[in-house]
């Protein structure tokens, strides 16, 4: 199975940002955006890409569920 994964930006060296949630930090690239992103900006992160930027509302409201729906006994 597939899936992005919304994640907070938290540094940037051109096209390349480290994002982080929950304590896992991964680097992407963000050259698919057609948009400007910032630090502290929400982006879904997908095999390496930012393929989204989220508002941070949406964000914090899907990583609350998959919290819910991939809890630590699901995951044993």
């Amino acid at each position: 199975m597939c899936l992005g994964v919304p994640m907070k930006i938290l540094s940037r060296d051109g096209d390349t940002v480290i994002a982080e949630v929950d304590g896992v930090q991964k680097e992407a690239n963000i050259s698919l955006l057609g948009e400007e992103i910032a630090l502290g900006d929400y982006v879904i992160i997908h095999a390496g890409f930012a393929i989204s930027r989220l508002d941070e509302e949406y964000a914090e409201e899907t990583i609350r569920l998959m919290r819910e729906v991939f809890s630590d006994e699901d995951m044993a």
